[in-house]
């Protein structure tokens, strides 16, 4: 059920949906995003970005606008702040509206069972949610094809989480990052003794 101090939370899905369906033209700046998403603006920025960061060619501007929001929550800013010229910056609604929409079915599934439970304190949540989405984020940038896709879908799950106020999920994003982290590094770590090890033949 939810908090009886709240009312009756729109959801995520839904949000996204009306939030696309919006957009004034072919591209769109992350300062028209932020200034639609109101009191559920890191959780959805999280969300957006780790839909961007699964693009080929965006997942590194992806991840560090990634590592700026999530340092924000670290420090719990209220909401994210970006640089004038970041703000600015353009995003083809063509490309984050199709990869939307491939997950917007599946969030409607998981809004089924999804509520507010295990109710954490929302300060310590939105920092340990700012500290873990900072290493994937940092895990984005690593040299390995397609590594991205699994890193930023881990951050879109640990996003829908924080969104919905669900602990029990959270818990279980969290334990998948920090599979995911630890299988990034092995894999990068991997990579490097490989190269060394062709460099050294030659």
């Amino acid at each position: 059920m939810p908090r009886p101090d709240k009312p009756v939370r729109t959801p995520t899905s839904t949000v996204l949906d009306e939030l696309l369906a919006s957009t004034p033209g072919e591209q769109v700046t992350l300062e028209w995003f932020m200034d639609r998403l109101g009191d559920r603006s890191f959780g959805l920025v999280l969300l957006l970005l780790a839909f961007l960061g699964m693009l080929p060619g965006v997942s590194t501007i992806a991840s560090l606008l990634l590592m700026v929001t999530a340092s924000q929550m670290l420090l719990a800013r209220p909401h994210p702040i970006f640089p004038r010229s970041v703000a600015k910056r353009s995003f083809e609604v063509r490309r984050l509206a199709r990869i939307v929409g491939r997950f917007l079915p599946v969030l409607r599934w998981f809004e089924r069972f999804v509520r507010p439970r295990w109710v954490t304190p929302l300060e310590a949540t939105k920092r340990t949610v700012g500290g873990v989405v900072l290493l994937l984020a940092g895990g984005l940038l690593t040299p390995v094809p397609l590594s991205n896709i699994p890193l930023a879908l881990t951050i879109a799950l640990i996003a829908f989480a924080y969104l919905e106020e669900d602990g029990v999920l959270l818990c279980a994003a969290l334990a998948v990052a920090l599979a995911g982290l630890a299988a990034t590094v092995i894999v990068a770590w991997g990579t490097l003794n490989a190269t060394g090890w062709v460099l050294s033949l030659l």
